[in-house]
């Protein structure tokens, strides 16, 4: 017996006439039922489930807009296609202000209205199935590139896809491919360890390199400013992954025209190295030698670490002979109340020729999670974690200063990140002195010691551009989604730690980095 793919309500006073459409329909799988009038059709519909209405715009007594309405009230989630002979564009308004799902126009044929039955009715297993056709054209394709020489290009090609892939599967769960992607990008960032532990130390020497934190100035900033006299913002948002910017960026569409490329955090993909990276242009040794005074304070205050990046943004555009007037402008966003205020005065940035905002929001919620069973609860995985993050934007400041500046024609916005964050679901054992760094996906000190397989111990902190702080510290960094936890009350340390979102480490998603234009539409 064949499955029926649809129970359609027809309406129509005219339904003699649509006879060769419903025998049509009938002939491939759906069920039709048929009424002449609103009257009928609403009894109908509250005592029967129907999945689909095609509806007639002109009809005796109860018309079609005022039946449409009233369905709405009763079924708001049933799918209405209008059917009429008036292409009045008022009219058209009218039914989608009403909710109208499609709408076609007489006299229509067999073919439009089984287009229309398929979109609504079989859609959703329509691109399913087509979804999960790809997906595993393109695992085999991953898999076999995994098989290869890999440059930093491909990486980044790799991940773009399987961001992609994971965006797709948020919209359709019941693919039931969630875990073999999870398997993939666990897989994939195997191999993307072992590539930046071959390549990581000759690549920071290369003049041509695929750019890392020190080039995001230099490679998209300045050229801005060079190009013409706009006013420039320059948002970094502390701890956004590639997923969750490609989330908000299909909201920001509507209101800029985007380009977007991408970057490498340099290693620790932790704040005080990478941001500080950006916005001086020097590696964490550079940094070290050219301001020896803030180094010490590092070393004495940790929540001095980035109280600098103003001053050695300053610098580096009098190194590269940028004079801008007015001075730059900073701000640095830490909480909501503050974020107001600077969103209720944004327009009054744009008289700058560069403003410099940061915004610490998702790093917060990335470090409340761990802490907050409600926060688990929230954001269980990947995908929920992408929600929320897609919910505080929708409410943030940070949005409502965007849409502000969309509406200004001479402003360019460069938007990027520091570093990415992973989901730490593997304790590996860590071997340290007292005074090692409490990071839990770096560290530093001396007397380092853990499993290669799951960190990259560097021995000399030069090879990889770290400040040395003194001649016995060494860099532990760890690989994939490991998290390092000490001996001591090792289980109950595991368990706090297991299956939060870190950052300091080697993997895909703390490295590969967006970095976007967006020129508002106006």
């Amino acid at each position: 017996m064949t499955s029926i793919k649809g129970r359609i309500l027809w309406v129509d006073d005219e339904i003699e006439l649509l006879r060769s459409h419903i025998l049509f329909l009938s002939e491939r799988g759906y069920a039709v039922e048929t009424a002449t009038n609103g009257e009928d059709a609403l009894e109908m519909v509250k005592t029967k489930a129907f999945d689909l209405v095609f509806l007639d715009e002109m009809m005796a007594g109860m018309g079609g807009l005022k039946t449409l309405s009233k369905i709405k009230d009763s079924r708001p989630e049933l799918p209405v296609i209008m059917i009429t002979k008036s292409e009045d564009e008022g009219l058209m308004e009218e039914a989608i202000g009403v909710k109208i799902s499609d709408y076609l126009t007489k006299p229509v044929n067999p073919s439009q209205v089984l287009l229309a039955c398929k979109k609504f009715l079989e859609g959703k297993k329509i691109t399913s199935e087509q979804a999960s056709r790809d997906y595993i054209k393109e695992f085999n394709e991953i898999s076999l590139a995994l098989q290869g020489q890999l440059t930093t290009g491909d990486w980044t090609t790799i991940y773009t896809k399987l961001v992609d892939w994971q965006l797709e599967m948020d919209q359709l769960p019941e693919l039931g491919l969630k875990q073999t992607l999870n398997d993939q990008i666990r897989e994939c960032n195997v191999q993307f360890c072992k590539f930046i532990e071959r390549h990581y130390r000759h690549w920071l020497e290369q003049k041509d390199r695929h750019p890392l934190s020190v080039d995001v100035v230099d490679r998209y900033l300045i050229p801005e400013l060079k190009a013409n006299n706009k006013s420039v913002f320059f948002f970094v948002i502390d701890c956004l992954r590639l997923d969750q910017w490609m989330t908000l960026e299909m909201i920001l569409r509507e209101y800029f025209t985007i380009t977007r490329d991408y970057y490498y955090s340099i290693l620790p993909t932790a704040t005080p190295y990478s941001r500080n990276a950006i916005f001086s242009g020097a590696w964490p040794e550079e940094i070290e030698v050219r301001f020896p005074e803030i180094w010490e304070q590092w070393e004495d205050d940790d929540n001095s670490r980035n109280r600098y990046e103003h001053q050695f943004l300053d610098n580096l555009l009098e190194r590269r002979k940028i004079q801008l007037k007015p001075d730059s402008k900073y701000v640095k966003i830490l909480d909501a109340e503050f974020g107001r205020s600077i969103e209720q005065n944004i327009l009054s940035y744009a008289k700058n020729r560069l403003t410099a905002i940061v915004v610490n929001f998702v790093d917060m919620l990335a470090h409340g999670r761990s802490d907050s069973q409600i926060l688990k609860e929230i954001a269980p995985d990947e995908s929920a974690y992408r929600s929320l993050t897609k919910s505080w934007f929708m409410h943030s400041s940070l949005f409502n200063m965007l849409r502000s500046l969309s509406r200004e024609k001479n402003v360019t916005i460069i938007l990027t990140t520091d570093h990415g964050s992973i989901r730490s679901l593997r304790s590996a054992k860590v071997i340290a002195d007292r005074e090692a760094s409490p990071n839990l996906r770096y560290k530093f000190g001396r007397n380092l010691r853990c499993d290669e397989r799951y960190a990259v111990f560097v021995k000399n902190p030069k090879d990889f551009r770290l400040p040395k702080r003194s001649v016995t510290i060494n860099y532990l960094i760890a690989k994939e989604d490991f998290y390092f936890v000490y001996p001591t009350d090792y289980h109950k340390y595991e368990a706090q730690y297991r299956d939060s979102f870190q950052h300091g480490g080697i993997s895909m998603e703390e490295m590969i980095l967006p970095v976007v234009k967006l020129e508002p539409k106006v």
